[in-house]
């Protein structure tokens, strides 16, 4: 699929999958604002990446202030890929209400920041497009996943509700829902897992190349499950 001359926003992509997205991107001809709070020295060395780091999405104004950059420096948006999120395995009744606040906070405040602050510039664009990051074990969330699952919940509402009101507008709004995503932190933490059944980053950044091509412009409101062999 080609984004030829695409200009995408992408967060969380210092990680292992906003990396893999930010690649792909670039492979299917896109322009790229690379943004994290985290620094992205790797990234930022690629022809046609723009980076943004420092960036605390959860942070009153902060959404604001970024997506007003990268319309300065890339001349518009057409699409916004929400990537940056956070895990944390914690029962209820054990577990610290904080953590609540924290997975919220990180898994749907910043996509609904990132996606308000954008829809300008999306409304712009002849075909803007949103792709959030769900997880498919917030279809139904299994011991110590409460917290995670009820906030990744909180994303797929949010695809939906966005794209019923963005459908008249030209603009799609999908979902991911990957299963366990093939990771440096996830090999560790389930060191003697069969790694050749989950999804790779690679795998799902192909999904998402898809979802923001012209070929997609008949999806939206989609929570699309990209499970490996899980």
């Amino acid at each position: 699929m080609t984004l030829q001359g695409k200009k995408i926003a992408i967060t969380g992509a210092a990680g292992s999958l906003g990396s893999a997205m930010v690649r792909a991107a670039l492979d299917a001809g896109a322009v790229v604002a690379a943004i994290d709070h985290a620094p992205m020295p790797a990234l930022a060395s690629l022809a046609g990446v723009h980076e943004f780091s420092g960036v605390d999405l959860t942070a009153k104004g902060a959404a604001d202030e970024v997506v007003q950059k990268i319309g300065a420096q890339l001349g518009g948006l057409d699409a916004l890929v929400n990537i940056a999120g956070t895990f944390r395995w914690e029962t209820v009744e054990k577990g610290d209400l904080a953590t609540w606040d924290l997975l919220f906070n990180v898994n749907v405040r910043t996509a609904v920041a990132a996606s308000k602050a954008a829809l300008p510039l999306l409304s712009n664009s002849k075909a803007g497009r949103i792709v959030n990051i769900g997880a498919a074990g917030a279809l139904k969330a299994g011991n110590g996943m409460g917290a995670y699952a009820a906030s990744k919940a909180g994303v797929f509402k949010l695809t939906e509700a966005l794209a019923e009101e963005l459908k008249d507008r030209g603009i799609t709004v999908n979902a991911i829902l990957p299963t366990i995503i093939d990771t440096p932190p996830n090999r560790k933490d389930m060191p003697d897992a069969d790694f050749s059944r989950w999804v790779k980053p690679e795998q799902i950044a192909d999904v998402i190349v898809f979802l923001l091509s012209d070929k997609a412009q008949a999806i939206t409101g989609a929570l699309i499950p990209v499970a490996g062999r899980v």
